[in-house]
């Protein structure tokens, strides 16, 4: 019998990333624009999943971003998202 290969398991997981690594890797020139942009397009998983690909600091940083940039509304259903 054939053993079936999930491609989700083939990809690497990125983790621990900063926010400069990541802009470079999706090829932005902001993550935390891209990020919020994520989230204002309706793509919550995807949100979630870029949250996670961050270290410590990043995901800070990233809190920080929300909290003095982002409207009201917004910035509670992200935190709700991602958290």
């Amino acid at each position: 019998m054939a053993q079936v290969i999930n491609l989700t398991d083939m990809k690497s997981k990125r983790r621990s990333k900063t926010l400069e690594q990541q802009a470079r890797y999706y090829e932005v020139p902001d993550m935390e624009i891209y990020m919020y942009e994520t989230y204002l397009n309706g793509n919550f998983s995807d949100l979630k999943r870029l949250y996670k690909e961050l270290n410590r600091d990043s995901r800070r940083q990233f809190l920080g971003y929300v909290m003095t940039e982002v409207w009201e509304e917004d910035r509670r259903r992200i935190l709700e998202t991602i958290l």
